[in-house]
């Protein structure tokens, strides 16, 4: 089975919730027999990582613009052409703005399946007309994709009502569970010592509710507490200002960059609690990956984070400071007990694991091509 890829930057080691998605689930689609070409963008990879297979999935890096409100609709429309000439057997098309263009796949030849990586137009960063395409692409992805999957329940029962499709597929995003690393370099590196920090993961945009958790974060009066925040921002925006701004006048907070591998293993291993006050997410691979290191975690109190059972005492109203600070103080002071670690990785070996999600996606893919 021919599989084109097109919706996300690339992989391995792009930042980005797509990124993650698929730089796990295709190699495990190539393992079950699947010959899978992905479409990437040139720019995020540099000449050195511009690799023609990896983990048995190839690559095709088309040339991009790097811009906040074209660079995704150019490179799909590239994409799209592309997997023309590479007539597969399927074009998989990641997210609701570069499923803008399945109408054209479609009018091409290609059956298509989509993956609903969450409701885009609901993030702070765009302005209206941005919100309004990406709506259309939403609805041009839903109604015309041979097959449809959503990465959390509340996606799949919205759309599938919404819309009128009865064959959603709920497949969630998964995690891996890792062995912890001990203290090394990066630690050293950052001065932090284990269990003294809080740390949250993402990209410095407005949904993720970074400048609540500083507010935060100012609130809670411990000197030795340290706030690190790995991340970056693609475009420049008003949050990547602020939490620069805010790290010159906080010598506690920590901004660590983009990390991927040991660094991050070793962040997520030694922090205190891992802190999530997003207004608006997907399925959150950071929470996922905090969990799998059996981390104490503070969580904002929406939906997607409902979709990943935990304790009631772990969610905090977002965007409310004052009242993240006294739940940041109280999850630090209680930790976690063995027996919260213990069911939390089970539930995630049970219905977060990427090999079963490789296996539900195959079959998806099997049930668009009438096999």
């Amino acid at each position: 089975m021919k599989i084109a890829v097109v919706g996300t930057r690339g992989f391995p080691g792009v930042p980005g919730g797509v990124e993650q998605h698929c730089e796990q689930l295709y190699p495990r689609l190539a393992e079950r027999g699947c010959e899978v070409t992905v479409l990437t963008r040139a720019p995020y990879l540099p000449p050195g990582r511009r690799l023609a297979e990896w983990r048995g999935v190839g690559f095709r890096h088309l040339p991009s613009v790097r811009s906040k409100h074209f660079e995704a609709a150019l490179h799909t429309f590239q994409g799209v052409l592309e997997a023309r000439r590479l007539r597969p057997d399927l074009l998989h098309v990641h997210a609701i703005g570069p499923a803008l263009f399945v109408p054209l796949a479609r009018a091409l030849g290609l059956r298509t399946v989509m993956t609903d990586h969450g409701p885009d137009y609901r993030r702070g960063k765009w302005g209206s007309a941005a919100k309004a395409m990406l709506r259309l692409g939403e609805s041009c992805g839903v109604r015309f994709s041979s097959r449809v999957i959503a990465i959390s329940r509340g996606i799949a029962a919205d759309i599938g009502d919404r819309y009128g499709r009865s064959d959603v597929a709920y497949i969630p995003n998964g995690v891996v569970i890792p062995e912890p690393v001990p203290p090394g370099e990066t630690l050293e590196k950052l001065a932090l010592r284990p269990g003294g920090y809080l740390f949250t993961a993402c990209r410095f945009v407005p949904e993720k509710g970074l400048e609540s958790l500083i507010a935060a974060f100012g609130r809670i009066r411990d000197p030795g507490l340290k706030l690190v925040i790995a991340g970056e921002a693609h475009f420049e925006n008003a949050t990547s200002r602020a939490v620069q701004a805010a790290q010159s006048a906080d010598s506690r907070i920590v901004l660590a960059g983009f990390l991927s591998g040991r660094p991050l293993s070793e962040l997520f291993s030694h922090a205190g609690l891992f802190v999530l006050p997003s207004l608006y997410e997907g399925l959150p691979i950071a929470l996922l990956e905090a969990l799998s290191y059996g981390l104490p975690v503070a969580v904002s109190d929406i939906p997607q984070h409902r979709e990943v059972p935990l304790p009631p005492f772990r969610y905090f109203p977002p965007s409310a400071p004052e009242a993240m600070a006294v739940k940041i103080s109280e999850c630090l002071k209680r930790g976690i007990e063995a027996e919260e670690r213990r069911s939390t990785l089970d539930l995630l070996r049970r219905d977060f694991d990427w090999d079963a999600i490789a296996d539900q996606t195959l079959a998806v893919y099997r049930a668009a091509l009438g096999l």
